[in-house]
């Protein structure tokens, strides 16, 4: 559980590095599940540690810490020349920290699953990979979507006729097969065409699709940029809802009205009161509270909320149904005394997860500790004093020392 919890500095983390369980240490590896504000950037362990972890006799120790999300990148950025090929796997997800050799290496590496995605990296810039890529069946999709393609070439492929939907994406595409495609009898087609970035407004309006309400797609100019804020405001308020919904995706959103369009159909939960985008036929409190609802029957009981700023608050305090009350407890508005209430829930998920809120009054957190199912829950409470800790632990008889 400590290696797990973001509230741990790395370095203290990495004092299990060499735990005698090779759960602890798969566990300190993977890296922290999520903080308590569940929006701090949990810091990574340092390039050290994580090579002692990639060093462990346990193949599940060596995977975690391959596939962890809190490592640094100039760890993975030492992966390019390392023996194992699922380490020189793992240095691809920092391609462009990489150098120009080790970017030659990777694309002539033995291991053909290392050297695909080199290439798929490299192909946008390159249009004889491009070519030599598209005879392979496997990546033919993202190498049409993606690579560099000369006229020749993606005449033929709009000729052949097959996976135009990834071709109309294709940003090397000429401006002639572009318009060719936006008029294409497959509404697929024009689908792709109408997200190309290139486009105007007024062009982007005047290709006949239809948008579902509740559709997402992958838009990869927008998901490459999501830091940039020309790009987010384009996206935010353009006439297209898959733009605005693919931008609601960056946690760089600048405040104003140019995003409200953007937030309403969020995945992240953030809600603009009051606003409605073009096309957007619901989404008022009870609606958000199902969708919290829904994202809160995918968690473990102590995972992240996932709730608008204005939440359920004590509408739903009294409601039969468990997973509302749950909902109340992680409604960032829920004042103290509810907590409180909440804590003496029927139901143990409500009562637990009152039982780790920091909003939790002191006298009901110290009580909590007395009880058999909510004691782990309060002792994980970053609201629990110094002193009551150290009462705990002096009962157990644990020394203690500093």
């Amino acid at each position: 559980m400590f290696a797990t919890r973001g509230q741990a500095e790395p370095e203290q983390r990495a004092l299990l590095a060499d735990d005698p369980s090779p759960e602890v240490r798969a566990a300190v590896a993977a890296g922290p599940e999520w903080t308590h504000d569940h929006r701090t950037k949990v810091r990574p362990l340092s390039d050290a540690a994580c090579e002692r972890l990639l060093a462990d006799p346990e193949q599940a120790v060596r995977r975690a810490v391959l596939h962890s999300t809190h490592v640094p990148p100039s760890f993975l950025a030492s992966l390019a020349g390392h023996p194992d090929p699922a380490a020189r796997r793992a240095a691809l997800r920092v391609w462009d920290e990489l150098t120009a050799d080790e970017h030659a290496a990777l694309l002539a590496d033995p291991d053909p699953e290392v050297r695909r995605r080199p290439e798929l990296c490299a192909c946008p810039q390159d249009a004889k990979l491009t070519t030599a890529l598209l005879a392979d069946p496997a990546p033919l999709r993202e190498v049409l979507r993606r690579g560099l393609l000369d006229r020749t070439e993606a005449e033929r492929l709009l000729t052949e006729g097959a996976h135009l939907a990834g071709l109309a994406a294709n940003p090397s595409l000429p401006p002639a097969l572009v318009n060719r495609l936006a008029v294409d009898p497959d509404h697929d087609v024009r689908l792709a065409v109408s997200l190309r970035p290139e486009l105007t407004e007024a062009r982007r309006a005047a290709i006949d699709i239809t948008v579902d309400p509740h559709a997402q797609a992958t838009v990869d100019w927008v998901a490459a940029a999501l830091a940039d804020q020309d790009v987010l405001r384009r996206a935010a308020t353009s006439t297209h809802p898959l733009l605005r919904r693919a931008v609601a995706l960056s946690p760089h959103l600048p405040p104003g009205p140019p995003t409200a369009p953007v937030r309403g159909h969020g995945r992240r939960g953030a809600q603009i009161p009051g606003h409605k985008p073009p096309g957007h036929t619901s989404g008022g409190p009870d609606e958000r509270v199902r969708m919290a609802r829904r994202n809160v029957l995918r968690l473990d009981g102590d995972g992240p909320p996932r709730l608008p700023p204005r939440g359920p608050g004590r509408r739903y305090a009294d409601d039969p149904n468990p997973i509302y009350r749950l909902l109340v407890v992680r409604d960032p508005a829920a004042a103290p005394d509810l907590l409180e209430r909440l804590s003496h829930d029927p139901d143990i998920r409500v009562r637990q997860s009152a039982a780790q809120d920091p909003r939790l009054p002191l006298p009901r957190l110290i009580e909590a500790l007395t009880e058999p199912e909510l004691a782990f829950c309060a002792g994980v409470n970053p609201a629990l004093p110094p002193g009551e800790m150290a009462r705990v632990m002096d009962k157990a008889g644990v020394p203690t020392t500093g």
